[in-house]
């Protein structure tokens, strides 16, 4: 219902509805005053709604995210995120219930409690902890791909994994599409499993044209899976200190000698930023990629 009801700025015109025809007039159109559903127009009509209404009530918009909005009030942090038409809400409790009696008075709302499962991620909430966790998504890509009864393994990766990239990995896979939406279910993946980084950057750098061996180090992937599909980010009350891990290494890609950058961020009691990612650079010695990745890494953590 959000998108309904907003005002638009620019001319649009639209067919009479069927069965609402004005009699001798069917050959006209109707002038649109406020947005409906399907118009190009009606998102942005409704963030410029909802982003005026949050900085009258004093809020102010990230730079980074412009979905992300915050304020500070007696030292106690009141954060807002949106979504299309859904809000989320964190803070002191006075803050929350003022915020959504003032939302409540300029919008219709309905108040759904705590966050339970929000795009795939699963949030767990109980007194001094918050655990996060993709379980079901996880679920639904072994049922996809038909790797629900496999066997699991405890390693993600094989030791000589390179050969990925070599000429052990012909022939070429017939059913390279298969391939590429199970790389892009995984990308997915990464919002709550760290562990499973590396191993999704690595079978990424093959959606071209990848090889039987590449499908067989997917299919590998899926079975770790298996084995930890309760695995995922517990954050507990504590001390919070942020800490950052960087690492590299040399000339690690078979195809073009290019090294790759991994990095991680950690608050308090678990992760809250990682990546891994294939330097754009050759380097000559094994300082050279060390000094690029914290470079990368002070570049996130600023």
């Amino acid at each position: 219902m959000r998108f309904l009801h907003r005002s638009i700025k620019e001319e649009v015109y639209v067919e009479q509805p069927e069965g609402f025809e004005i009699y001798d007039r069917e050959s006209h159109v109707c002038r649109l005053k406020k947005a409906l559903y399907g118009l190009k127009q009606a998102p942005r009509a409704w963030y410029e709604r909802i982003d005026s209404y949050l900085m009258k009530l004093g809020f102010t918009r990230s730079e980074v995210d412009p979905n992300l909005y915050f304020k500070v009030i007696d030292d106690k942090p009141l954060i807002l995120v949106l979504y299309v038409d859904d809000l989320f809400l964190t803070g002191a409790d006075r803050l929350v219930h003022e915020c959504k009696r003032e939302l409540a008075s300029e919008f219709e709302m309905k108040e759904l409690g705590l966050m339970h499962y929000f795009l795939g991620l699963e949030v767990w909430q109980k007194p001094g902890e918050i655990f996060l966790s993709q379980g079901k998504y996880v679920v639904k890509i072994l049922e996809r791909f038909g790797m629900v009864d496999c066997k699991p393994v405890s390693t993600l990766m094989e030791l000589d994994f390179k050969k990925l990239s070599g000429i052990a990995a012909r022939p070429v896979l017939r059913n390279a599409t298969k391939y590429r939406q199970l790389v892009g279910a995984l990308m997915l993946l990464v919002n709550s499993r760290l562990d499973i980084c590396f191993a999704v950057n690595t079978l990424s750098q093959h959606m071209v044209e990848p090889h039987h061996s590449h499908w067989i180090g997917a299919k590998n992937l899926l079975r770790y899976l298996c084995g930890t599909i309760t695995h995922g980010l517990r954050y507990t009350v504590g001390n919070v200190g942020l800490l950052g891990y960087t690492d590299a290494d040399w000339a690690g890609s078979v195809v073009d000698r290019k090294s790759t950058s991994g990095c991680c961020f950690s608050l308090g009691s678990a992760s809250i930023s990682w990546m891994s990612r294939k330097q754009k650079s050759v380097v000559f010695s094994t300082a050279e990629p060390e000094y690029i990745v914290a470079s990368m890494a002070s570049c996130e953590a600023v």
